[in-house]
C-alpha cells in the first residue's frame, strides 16, 4: 500500500494496524514521497491526517532535505497550527530557512 494510501485511510478511519504500517512505510519513503503524500492529504483535507502523523512525516523529510528552504517552512507552518507545543521547534525551522536563504546555515536542526 502506498504512502498516500495509508494516509487516507489514517484519516478515514484509524486504527493500531494502519497507523503501524503508516509508520514502517513513512520510515522508509524517499523526502519525494512524503513531500507528495503531505501536499495531497492537507489539500484534500487540512484537518484529517492526525497531528502526529504529519509532524512524523515532515521531521523525516526535513533531515533528508535540511537545506530545501521552502520543506524548512512549511514544516515549520505547520508545527505553528498546532502548537504552542512546538513553538520554539517551529522557530527553529524558520531560523534555519533564514541562514540557508542568507547563505549563513549554522547547523540550527
Amino acid at each position: 500500500m502506498s504512502l498516500l494510501e495509508l494516509a487516507r485511510l489514517l484519516t478515514e478511519r484509524h486504527s493500531d494496524r494502519v497507523a503501524s504500517a503508516y509508520v514502517e512505510v513513512v520510515t522508509f519513503a524517499s523526502a519525494d514521497e512524503i513531500v507528495a503524500m503531505l501536499t495531497v492529504s492537507l489539500e484534500e483535507d487540512w484537518m484529517g491526517l492526525p497531528v502526529w502523523a504529519r509532524n512524523l512525516a515532515f521531521r523525516l523529510a526535513c533531515l533528508q532535505r535540511p537545506e530545501d528552504v521552502d520543506l524548512l517552512r512549511t514544516a515549520a507552518s505547520d508545527l505553528r497550527a498546532f502548537g504552542p507545543d512546538w513553538d520554539s521547534i517551529a522557530a527553529d525551522l524558520g531560523r534555519r530557512a533564514d541562514n540557508l536563504e542568507a547563505g549563513q546555515d549554522q547547523g540550527l536542526t
